[in-house]
């Protein structure tokens, strides 16, 4: 076992929990430079990640603003039932 496998620090865990697939061609690198293709596919994987992560992030900033406008709209159902309940 080589040295550096002896340990697995935060960020190469980090790293697996982002993306197991990037962890892995971190550790083993292809033999050779990558062609047109496979960096298209580079590009594609990059832009689908950005698009992942920024909608997780924008869940988490504006989370709170979610569950207030859901639990305002549920108390102005409760009260349209109480109105209607009141007027029959």
């Amino acid at each position: 076992m080589a040295e550096d496998d002896a340990w697995t620090s935060p960020s190469e865990l980090a790293e697996y929990a982002y993306c197991p697939r990037a962890h892995w061609y971190r550790r083993h690198p292809p033999p050779a430079a990558p062609d047109r293709a496979a960096a298209a596919r580079r590009r594609a994987g990059l832009r689908y990640h950005h698009r992942i992560l920024s909608a997780e992030r924008r869940r988490s900033e504006h989370g709170g603003a979610y569950w207030t406008g859901l639990l305002l709209g549920l108390l102005l159902v409760g009260l349209g039932l109480l109105w209607a309940l009141h007027l029959s």
